[in-house]
This record gives structure tokens, C-alpha cells and sequence, in this order.
């Protein structure tokens, strides 16, 4: 099940190690953290960096568990798919391996594995969400609004995806997954694949965790029957190859400390045997797929990561955690067949001769420590503080002749921090508050821009030198809130928080043009964004229902403007965004019956006189918001369905989700949008059906059961006369799979 747990205040500096609560999970008595930790109902949020129950922190918070999780996967194939499927206030994914546009309260979130980013915001390559198969994922904590629990990159919130735990009984044991995956005609081209394996074995103190996951990935098809159109620059999840490697080796050095190392690879290759077949926006056909073979390599995206944490939940009476990291992610970024702009030099070749692709590379090492418990004689506070340390080494790279797209960046944060936490009148009243001290580098050396050939408008320059510089933002991030509890189960709330990000470096680097440029005069400066929530939470009985309201602000966000040629732009804007997200869940009277209903409401404008300058070449921005983000940049209104039944050996499931129609506006003086970005709407409903036969579980699932043709609504919203980007989605899909642990 999807457990929603509400708390008003998106903490930014609780201090618990995402891997950390695990292990006090795994390994120490409910006696050795705090008296809270114990209450009934409670459940322990790794990414919120505390050993608290939910109920205590002022976070608005939903975990995604492992059965739930797995219906979902089964259904659409991905850890990304599935949080968007079930959270209402998360944007529709564009079914590719890019996940650009894709938000979370129409921001962009934080992908974490165990605590450990996954996102790039220095050169955003939106392959976040596509790291690790989710055989591994154990739970997915979503952590929603701006905070900057886990540092850069939250300002939409927080998708921390928890991998599987140590083996609890002693010996030898495991699972395996075994599933197939066809479209409606089952089309030969579209079968797929999947087989994966876990080993895990425990002796004592000692245990160790091995596993793996290879997937062959068909061609999708629409409800028509066409290939779904493929993107060769941005990359595809279908026509693809994945293998997802895992391994965890722990060892309990006390009864309550513990030291762990969590190793994880990701590889996903496209097949390269197909082209893209332009569709036609004016009669409504959809971009589409044939045999070819592209130039250069294939997208491709690989993720490594390794951890190293120790912990000791009774340590001077608290709980104490250390952890360090490394990770590397390669975004590798497919060549076009028919390129509007081509990153062409003529002393390489001549023009129109030379094609080129670029590929993201990225390394960042962190650490982390903290130590939290309550204070000696007065109980009912909890404390907290930490220190976090991260550095973050990317470029880009054009890499069929080895030139340099986006220049090696590196971004360093140390960040002390500190929260308390106050249990008032037995429960009644719950107070809390912090900040946390963000010191935060960017450096960049000197460079040169590449040349440009642009084939549309038949431009081209050569590119320019620009100085280096090294950037430096320094700022205290506040958070505060609290929480009323008047009958057990009956909670109202109310908070206020920062969160932080960069805006895309990278984008901003190479599209400078004008000679004279220094690093240190252009505007890199981080993004803050102010979260603020109100709402009301009910579980009393059969009933589980929420209702929030928020609204968050940032006087120098980030907007992807549609350039010239298909490219877009980094702006910096005023930004406001405010909304409303109900949910509500009902057991009915017959046993193991569910029903769901999940809606929310999300609106986004933005300063658009930011974009323009007076005859003296200042900005005219006025801090007024007077025009609607688009479908780039915040997701539709949606209402949510679904029914479920769990009795037994079996279990089944029918949801329906309605992407709802929208249409954006401008102040009437202003420019338009351009109307053929307005969103019609669809709706998908999908089924599954699980049955435990004794020698493991038969699944049956079935994604977009009533075989709806649309169009996905990052086509739809963007790149208006773009027919190469017109994709459908994709149409009734069958998965057929058996799983068995042992």
C-alpha cells in the first residue's frame, strides 16, 4: 500500500542518515531510540534524517512500499513510472529514459538512493530517475516541498528510493523474478524481457546481500498499433538493454552498531536498430519508428555508486551516524538523423559533413555525520545536528571528437546544521524548527564555446572565450512548524520551509555568444525557494483522508524557455506556484476491499518582463507573476481512481487516472502562450491480478486496459512545430510474470 503520512514542515536539517534508519531498524530494540519512536502506527522515514515517528515531524510525507511498489512496476516497468502513477501532484512521465519536465509540485525533485543523489542540476541530464532497477528498491519515501534535507536539488521535494535491507534469519535466502511483456497484437518487435535474482546469506554478526537484474526491452506500440516514436537524442527506455547490479555486506559490531557497504551499478544501452518517423501535429499522427541505423553510439546511461556508513543507535544514550560516498553517472545523449543545430567546427570538417553527440559526466563524492536524541531531563525535546560535505564534478563532452560542450564544473557545499524538536501537553502540540548554513562554491576554469552550425536559420559562429571565475553563495536556509493533535488520529498543521538548487550551469555556460564574458558576472546564483503548507489529516477507523494546501515561491527561479531550433534556454524569473492535493482512502465493509481517490490542483506563473529589457538594457522584471508556466514546466490537474482487493492469496487492483485539460494564460497585455500548447487531456486506467500459488506469485497486468490512444502531455505542451517530438503513449500492454523467494 501507498501510506501517506502528513506532517507540516519539510525540515531542512534533520539529520538522519538515509541508510541509517534501516539499520537502526534492522539491528537495534525499539528501547534504544527515542521514547516518540515507539508510539503506535509508527513508521520511520529514512530520507527525513531523523529516528521520529512521522507523526512527530513536520514533513508532508507518503512511502510507496515493497507490494505496492512491485504492482506498480509490473504494471508500467519503472520505479519513476510508478511514483508518478500513484502521487497526484507528480507530473505524467514522458515513457522515455529522460525525464526532463517531469516535477513534483511543479518543481523539479531530488532522485536519491539511500540518502545519495542521483540528480545532476549543474548540467541537468533528467536521467535521475533511471539508476537502479527496482527489484532492489525495498521502499520509495516521497518527501514533498522545498527542503534541503539531503542538501541541492529538492526544491520540489524528495524521491528517496530505500534498497532491499539485511537478510533477518540466518542462512541462506533470496528471490527471483521471472516476467515477460508483449503489446495488444503481440507484435515480435514489442516482446519483452525480464529476469532477476537476489542471494542473501547470514551468519552471525555478518550478512551479505548480492544480486542482479537483466532486462531486454521491446518496441512500444499505441493503441493503433504503431511503433511509438522514438527519441534518439534524449534516449529511450524501449529498443533497450539494462543490467542492474547490487551487492550489500554489513557487519553489527555491538548489538547496536553497525557498519555497512552498499554497492550498486546501473547500464542501460539502446539497441540502435531504429530511426524516427515524423509524425504530423496538424492531422494529429504521431511521430513513429522504423528500422535504421542511427549515427554514432546509442543513449546510453550507466550509474555507479558505492557507501560506506556506520552506525550506532546507542551511542551516549542517541542515535550517531557516519556515512561516505562516491558516485559516477555517464549521461550518454544520442545523434540525431535530421539535426536542426549540429555542434559543428569547420577546421575539424567541413559544414554538414560532421555529426557529434555529447555525453554528461559526473562524480561526486560526499560525507555526512550527525548525532540526535533527546536532552537529558527534559524528555520531550529532541535535538539534532550534523554536517554535511559535497563535491560535484561535472561536464559535458562532445565525445566523437573529444571537444568540450559544457565545461568541467565543480560544485562544493559544507553545510552545518541543526533542529529541535518539542512535544508540548502530551502530544497535543508538536513544535519544530531549525536552519541549516549552506556555504556553496561553484568553480569553473576558463574556456572556449564550441562553434555552432545552425541548419535552420543557416547561422553559425565560432565561438567565444570566456573567463573563469568561482561563484560562492552563502546563506541560512530556516524551516519552522507546527502540528495540532486534538483526538488521536485527527491532525491539523501548518509549516514553512527553504529549500535549494542550482539552476542548469551548463545550459547557461555554453550558450554564451558574446566575447567578454566572465564566469563571475553571469547569474549562476543558486535557487531558493520558500515552501509554505496548511492542511488536515484524518485516519480514524476505515478512513484515511489528507488535505493540503501550499504554496512556494523563488524570486530567481529557473524556466526552460523554447529557444531557436528545438533548444531550450535557462531564464531566471520570479516564480509562484500554489495548490491544493486530497487524498482519501476507504476500507469498505468486505474484507480486503479498498477504494482510493486522490486529486490535486497545481498552478504556476511566473514574471515574463524578467525576459525583456529597456532601451538602457536592464531587465524590465517588476517582481510580478503574470504569466502561467507551461507543460515544460509544471504538470496538469489530475484526479486519481482506484479500487483494490487483498484477501488471501489473491490480490487485484484497477486505477484509473485523468490527466485533466488545461489551458495557460497571460496577463492580456503580454504575449500569449502559444495556443497550440494548450492540453486536451486523457485518461489510462490499468489492472493487475496476483495470485500466490504455493511455489511463488503469478502476476497478470495489463497497462492502459481499455486501450486509449493519446498523446503524452510533454508532446503535447511543448515544441508546437516539432513532428519528430509528437509521441503517443503507449497502448494496452500485457506483463505476465512469477516471482518466488526462498
Amino acid at each position: 500500500m501507498i501510506r501517506r503520512l502528513r506532517s507540516p514542515l519539510p525540515l531542512l536539517a534533520l539529520v538522519w542518515l538515509a541508510p541509517a534508519v534501516a539499520h537502526a531498524e534492522e539491528a537495534a530494540p525499539a528501547a534504544e531510540a527515542p521514547a516518540d519512536a515507539e508510539d503506535e502506527g509508527q513508521v520511520v522515514i529514512t530520507a527525513a534524517r531523523t529516528v521520529l515517528p512521522a507523526n512527530a515531524l513536520p514533513l508532508t510525507i507518503d512511502v510507496i512500499d515493497k507490494e505496492t511498489l512491485d504492482q506498480q512496476i509490473a504494471i508500467s516497468g519503472s520505479v519513476t513510472d510508478a511514483v508518478a502513477t500513484l502521487t497526484p501532484s507528480f507530473s505524467p512521465t514522458r515513457q522515455k529514459l529522460s525525464g526532463a519536465g517531469e516535477t513534483l509540485r511543479g518543481r523539479s525533485p531530488l532522485y536519491a538512493i539511500n540518502g545519495i543523489p542521483q540528480s545532476t542540476p549543474l548540467r541537468d541530464g533528467s536521467r535521475d530517475g533511471f539508476t537502479i532497477d527496482g527489484f532492489f528498491v525495498d521502499r520509495v519515501e516521497l518527501i514533498y516541498g522545498s527542503n534541503a534535507l539531503q542538501g541541492i536539488g529538492g526544491t520540489g521535494g524528495i524521491v528517496n528510493q530505500v534498497t532491499l535491507g539485511a537478510p533477518k534469519r540466518e542462512g541462506l535466502s533470496g528471490r527471483v523474478l521471472v516476467q515477460g511483456t508483449a503489446d495488444n497484437d503481440f507484435h515480435s518487435a514489442g516482446l519483452s524481457g525480464k529476469v532477476a535474482g537476489l542471494v542473501q546469506y547470514k551468519a552471525g554478526r555478518f550478512d551479505a546481500s548480492i544480486g542482479a537484474a537483466y532486462e531486454d526491452r521491446g518496441l512500444f506500440y499505441d493503441a493503433e498499433g504503431r511503433p511509438v516514436g522514438i527519441n534518439l537524442t534524449q534516449g529511450e527506455t524501449m529498443a533497450s538493454e539494462a543490467w542492474s547490479l547490487f551487492g550489500r555486506f554489513g557487519y553489527a559490531l555491538s548489538d547496536s552498531a553497525r557498519l555497512d557497504l552498499i554497492l550498486s551499478r546501473f547500464d542501460l544501452q539502446g539497441n540502435h536498430d531504429y530511426v524516427p518517423v515524423a509524425g504530423s501535429r496538424a492531422t494529429g499522427l504521431p511521430t513513429s519508428t522504423r528500422r535504421g541505423t542511427p549515427p554514432l553510439k546509442p543513449a546510453a546511461n550507466l550509474a555507479e555508486s558505492a557507501a560506506l556508513s556506520l552506525t550506532d543507535s546507542d551511542l551516549w544514550g542517541g542515535n550517531f551516524v557516519s556515512q561516505i560516498f562516491v558516485s559516477r553517472t555517464r549521461d550518454t545523449f544520442g545523434a540525431d538523423v535530421t539535426p536542426q543545430v549540429t555542434q559543428q567546427d569547420p577546421s575539424i570538417a567541413p559544414v554538414g559533413t560532421l555529426f557529434d553527440q555529447t555525453e554528461n559526466r559526473s562524480r561526486k563524492i560526499g560525507a555526512k555525520i550527525s548525532y540526535e536524541r533527546a536532552i537529558p531531563g527534559f524528555e520531550a525535546l529532541t535535538s539534532t545536528i550534523g554536517f554535511d560535505a559535497l563535491w560535484d564534478r561535472t561536464e559535458q563532452r562532445l565525445i566523437a571528437t573529444d571537444r568540450t560542450y559544457v565545461p568541467p564544473t565543480d560544485f562544493r557545499s559544507l553545510a552545518p546544521f541543526g533542529q529541535l524538536n518539542l512535544k508540548l501537553l502530551d502530544g497535543l502540540v508538536r513544535l519544530a524548527g531549525g536552519a541549516r548554513w549552506e556555504n556553496v562554491q561553484i568553480k569553473i576554469d576558463d574556456y572556449h564555446t564550441i562553434a555552432w552550425n545552425t541548419l535552420a536559420t543557416l547561422g553559425r559562429y565560432e565561438g567565444v572565450d570566456v573567463a573563469g571565475g568561482k561563484p560562492t553563495f552563502d546563506d541560512v536556509l530556516f524551516n519552522g512548524g507546527v502540528i495540532v493533535e486534538p483526538w488521536e488520529g485527527i491532525r491539523a498543521y501548518a509549516s514553512y520551509a527553504e529549500g535549494f538548487t542550482v539552476p542548469d550551469v551548463g545550459r547557461i555556460t555554453r550558450a554564451i555568444a558574446n566575447p567578454g564574458v566572465d564566469v563571475d558576472n553571469i547569474d549562476v546564483d543558486p535557487i531558493v525557494s520558500n515552501n509554505r503548507e496548511i492542511g488536515l489529516e484524518v485516519k480514524r477507523g476505515p478512513l484515511d483522508a489528507s488535505a493540503t494546501y501550499f504554496w512556494s515561491s523563488s524570486d530567481k527561479g529557473q524556466l526552460l524557455i523554447l529557444g531557436t531550433d528545438r533548444n531550450y534556454d535557462v531564464q531566471r524569473q520570479r516564480i509562484e506556484i500554489e495548490g491544493v492535493e486530497v487524498n482519501l482512502r476507504v476500507a469498505m465493509p468486505i474484507e480486503g476491499l479498498k477504494f482510493g481517490v486522490g486529486y490535486a490542483h497545481i498552478r504556476g506563473r511566473f514574471d515574463s518582463d524578467a525576459a525583456r529589457t529597456g532601451p538602457d538594457g536592464q531587465s524590465l522584471a517588476d517582481g510580478i507573476v503574470d504569466t502561467d508556466l507551461d507543460g515544460v514546466n509544471i504538470s496538469p490537474d489530475r484526479l486519481n481512481l482506484s479500487a483494490s482487493f487483498d484477501r488471501g492469496r489473491l490480490s487485484a487492483l484497477v486505477q484509473s487516472n485523468f490527466y485533466l485539460s488545461r489551458t495557460f494564460h497571460a496577463d492580456p497585455t503580454k504575449p500569449r502562450p502559444d495556443p497550440r500548447n494548450n492540453f486536451g487531456g486523457y485518461n489510462v486506467t490499468d489492472a493487475t491480478i496476483r495470485y500466490e500459488t504455493g511455489l511463488g506469485g503469478l502476476r497478470l497486468s495489463v497497462m492502459n486496459l481499455l486501450n486509449a490512444q493519446y498523446i503524452d502531455y510533454s508532446s503535447d505542451t511543448r515544441l508546437p512545430a516539432d513532428n519528430l517530438a509528437y509521441f503517443a503513449g503507449r497502448g494496452r500492454t500485457f506483463t505476465l510474470g512469477w516471482d518466488y523467494r526462498f
